[in-house]
Order: structure tokens, then sequence, then C-alpha cells
């Protein structure tokens, strides 16, 4: 089967992040669109089925929201061995859904993902908690009666007091009410892709890799304005001196207001980067 071209992807992932109900899978598969040239359509479908196939595996209807956790962990965690290990964060395929389904390994963020994912189309009260520095799940009220699952850890379940050692040790910041609040599969979304940003930021060789996550997540309804000041950057970065030095002008237009200061630093790159054109 053919893979879709440049164009027809983003603009899929475009018109994926404005549904009324935003299907994260099928967002997070795209992502590894950008990143494997091997993943198709068919391979888009396969990811799918895998996780119909799983949810399938889950017993009807377990019962509260410590048995669906328990039920996800005994599957997940230990039937398909579904964790995380240090070394995971050193691997680009540590955030690519289509990957992680394959190799049972991840960053917690998409482990989480496995986890919601599974567990939806089973039926579950799931929904996912980005704690800083450390996403998990929740089964059960969000706002009444819950518990936490750590799906990094085999889906582990957490304490409060857990969850406050997790926030802490990341932080250093107490565990706040807050931080518990479920997070939306855009916001998901946007996180994985600065994950993989963080990835390749710290690989100077990987400013494709880069450009691309910035360039999906510009394509996401909400997103950190900065983002277009970074792409502009790396356009330059990467040798495309003339839109370069454009985006970094239109840039500074739309923090002219707020930031004059840090405007006439912008137009100063952008100077600097059209001189790279003699």
């Amino acid at each position: 089967m053919p893979r879709m071209n440049d164009t027809s992807r983003r603009r899929r992932f475009a018109d994926a992040a404005r549904e009324e109900r935003p299907d994260l899978a099928l967002l997070c598969l795209l992502v590894g669109m950008e990143a494997d040239s091997g993943l198709d359509e068919a391979g888009l479908d396969e990811a799918q089925i895998e996780l119909d196939r799983l949810a399938g595996q889950l017993p009807f209807s377990p019962g509260g929201p410590e048995d669906w956790a328990a039920a996800l962990a005994r599957l997940l965690g230990e039937r398909h061995d579904f964790r995380g290990v240090p070394a995971d964060y050193r691997r680009l395929g540590s955030s690519l859904l289509h990957t992680v389904l394959r190799r049972r390994r991840g960053l917690p963020i998409l482990l989480s993902v496995v986890w919601m994912e599974v567990a939806r189309r089973a039926g579950a009260p799931v929904y996912g908690v980005a704690l800083p520095g450390h996403f998990v799940v929740g089964f059960g009220d969000p706002y009444g009666s819950h518990v936490l699952a750590d799906p990094f850890d085999g889906g582990r379940p957490l304490s409060s007091e857990d969850a406050a050692t997790l926030v802490s040790g990341a932080t250093g910041a107490p565990l706040s009410a807050s931080m518990l609040t479920p997070a939306g599969p855009l916001d998901i979304v946007l996180r994985i892709l600065n994950n993989i940003r963080a990835w390749a930021s710290a690989r100077p060789e990987r400013t494709d890799v880069r450009l691309w996550a910035v360039e999906l997540s510009l394509l996401l309804p909400s997103h950190p304005a900065e983002l277009r000041y970074e792409r502009a950057q790396l356009l330059v970065e990467r040798g495309d001196f003339m839109t370069g030095a454009k985006e970094l002008e239109d840039y500074a237009e739309v923090v002219e207001a707020v930031k004059p200061d840090a405007a006439e630093t912008v137009r100063h790159e952008a100077r600097a980067a059209r001189a790279m054109l003699n």
C-alpha cells in the first residue's frame, strides 16, 4: 500500500486534531509516520488491530476502578510485558506508538497511551494523568473514587504518596490537585511531540526530527506561540535562510506589542540570516 506524501499526511494530522473527539491512537500513529518511512496505511491498520486484539483479552466489566487497574496490569504488564527501562529515554522509537506496540517498551506517556487505548476499547473508565516529569493513568472518577497506575512500572498501583514522590523527584515541588486532572488527547499529543523535540535537541545532527516535531505541534489547534520562533530558527540552521528570515520577521511582528526588546533581537537574527545569502 503506498505511503501518503508529506502534504496529505500533515493534512490528515491537522484534520484528526480538529475532530470533536480526537482519536488519540490515530494521532500518535500519524506522528509515527513522520519518523518511520516504512509505516504506511497498512501499518496504521495493524497497530489499531493490535490495540483491539489486546482489548479483547480483558475480562468483561471486571468491577470497580481497582479491578480495572489490576486487570490491565495483569494483561499488559505481566502477560505481555509492557513496561519501561531507563534506556528507553535514549530511543526515538520510545515515543512512537507503533514501535512501542512491537517492542513492548517505551516512555511513560506512550505506555500510558497503550493502557488508555486498550482500556477504553474494553469500556473502562480510564484517563491520562500528566504528572510533571512522569505520565500515568487513572481509573474511575478523576474527581471522586479513582486509582492511579504507572504503566512504565508494569501498571503498579500508585498511592497519593507514590504520586507525590514522583512529582517531587521530577520537580522538587509538592503534588497539587490540579496535577491529577485528566489530560485531553491533544494535550497528550503535544507532550509527546515536546518529548521528541527534546530528544532531537540533544542530538544536533537530528534537526530533521526536531523540525517535523515542531511543525506537527503547530498544526494542533492550541500550541505555544514560541514554536513559530523555533521553526524559523531551525530553518535557518538547516540552510533555508530566506524562509527562516521571513518567519523570524513575522514572529517579531507578533511579539512587538508585548516584548519590543525581544522583537528587535529576532529582527537582528532575521537580518543575519539574510546576510548568509550573500
